[in-house]
């Protein structure tokens, strides 16, 4: 919560007239910043809260644009859909960095990023740091890493400790020594000071047990999928106990982008798992490392540079930008499902809500998905309560529906933008596909279109088959039949 996140109560305002008797209360209800469509929606969204003092916002600048929300297929969908609207902006004459993407969950920040780095537009994380290069991410990576290659130094480095075993400094320094004088891994420094006993006894016995346990799991993880394999390393490793044991908003957080690199991983498998049939397991865990390591390469945008802001609302708390993004309006993820169940809880999220729109001054984007991945599966979503407190007649609602076709004109269609903002219907002529449709495929039966990629005769289409699930198929030779 905006409040309670670092210790403070908004007890303390809500009681103070009850704590100092006869005080006067100074209400400073003009607004310098927003248009009276965004203060108004603030204002309806906030007077659900029942413990507040009382206070409307209003403003001389004028009505302005009415909100704009769009409700998206999934979490793909939403994030392309923002970043298009950003390149709008830019081409517009505008700057990038008077663009800001604002997330109730630092996790939410992976697919947002993956979206700019694959049109090249520059970003920034502010006040955070990159997916790939956060501290859970990285210690996660490196487990999945001595899974290919268990002489893999700097993975194995990074978490031989890590959560806490009893490998103290002193162990690891003569780990280091022993192999910097034979010229060998660390891994088989470890064996072979555990082999010749030149450890003491409790930490031979760490040692040991770090050992078994990366054997176990290449073991248990040799057969399973790439996003088992994720799912089974997080799981087992002792990095999600070791975050849960910490606590708090921050801990919570390092573990939802544990949960987060499962959907990564999830995703790589469906993109990429039925682009070449006979790819080894190891194969692929090895092409999905490789992906994070280039991801994680890019540094971010330098502070001078033009570039997109990408923050979580707690972050953006006393900052301003003529264009906003709110992702993820989902019943669970904002209002956030640990804060659902309880009055005060829910009212510090709507107050958190209320923070994330008035950071905009002119353009307001609300966003949710129909569909969210969670823990590597595709979870129906519904709609965040905060929408629907906001009058219908100051929201514009979007809903685009991409248009895909079998013919080499796809990339052409797509890139230009054959999509509707009207009522969200367009005439679609029997040799079209649009998101959402069913389809049936001759070997893999009936299903539901997800996602689309690539132009021309490479475009391939995603389909969640009902009975074989999720296949990405090359449109020029799938063959798919539109059903009903």
């Amino acid at each position: 919560s905006i409040y309670g996140w670092r210790g403070a109560k908004i007890e303390n305002i809500q009681q103070f007239n009850t704590d100092f008797p006869g005080s006067e209360i100074v209400r400073l209800e003009r607004n310098y910043r927003s248009t009276s469509n965004i203060l108004k929606a603030a204002n309806s969204l906030i007077s659900n809260n029942q413990g507040r003092l009382g206070k409307n916002l209003w403003t001389d600048i004028g009505e302005g644009e009415p909100i704009s929300l769009y409700e998206a297929f999934n979490e793909q969908d939403e994030a392309r859909f923002i970043v298009d609207r950003v390149h709008d902006w830019f081409n517009a004459g505008n700057r990038r960095s008077d663009a800001a993407i604002l997330y109730r969950s630092n996790a939410q920040s992976r697919e947002l990023e993956e979206a700019l780095i694959r049109v090249g537009m520059p970003y920034r994380i502010f006040g955070g740091h990159r997916f790939y290069e956060r501290l859970e991410i990285k210690n996660a990576l490196s487990y999945l890493r001595l899974l290919v290659n268990r002489h893999d130094d700097t993975a194995m480095e990074r978490i031989i400790n890590v959560p806490t075993r009893g490998i103290g400094g002193r162990t690891i320094d003569l780990i280091r020594d022993l192999a910097r004088r034979e010229n060998i891994s660390l891994w088989q420094a470890c064996i072979d000071n555990v082999n010749n006993k030149l450890l003491t006894p409790r930490a031979t016995s760490s040692v040991l047990a770090f050992l078994e346990l990366i054997d176990v799991m290449a073991a248990e993880c040799e057969t399973l999928k790439l996003h088992e394999k994720a799912e089974h390393i997080v799981n087992n490793s002792g990095l999600i106990q070791h975050h849960e044991k910490e606590g708090g908003e921050k801990a919570r957080g390092r573990i939802e982008n544990l949960e987060e690199l499962v959907n990564a991983a999830s995703n790589f498998d469906e993109v990429s798992g039925d682009e070449v049939i006979d790819i080894t397991s190891n194969a692929m865990l090895a092409a999905f490392l490789d992906k994070a390591s280039l991801d994680a390469g890019d540094t971010q945008a330098e502070e001078s540079e033009d570039a997109v802001q990408l923050m979580t609302l707690h972050t953006a708390k006393g900052l301003e930008f003529q264009l906003v993004f709110l992702a993820g309006l989902e019943e669970g993820l904002f209002p956030h499902k640990m804060s659902m169940d309880s009055l005060t809880g829910l009212e510090e999220e709507r107050r958190l809500c209320y923070v994330g729109i008035t950071r905009a001054r002119t353009k307001l984007y609300l966003s949710h998905a129909e569909s969210r991945r969670l823990h590597g599966d595709v979870n129906l979503c519904r709609p965040s309560r905060f929408i629907k407190e906001i009058p219908s007649d100051l929201i514009d609602a979007i809903r685009l529906k991409s248009t895909i076709t079998r013919t080499s004109a796809v990339g052409s269609q797509l890139s230009s933008g054959t999509i509707s903002r009207m009522s969200g219907n367009i005439e679609v002529p029997q040799t079209e596909l649009s998101l959402g449709q069913r389809v049936a495929h001759g070997r893999f039966g009936e299903g539901v279109v997800l996602n689309y990629e690539g132009q021309g005769p490479n475009a391939r289409v995603q389909v969640n088959f009902d009975d074989v699930g999720s296949k990405w198929l090359v449109l020029s030779y799938a063959k798919l039949e539109i059903v009903g």
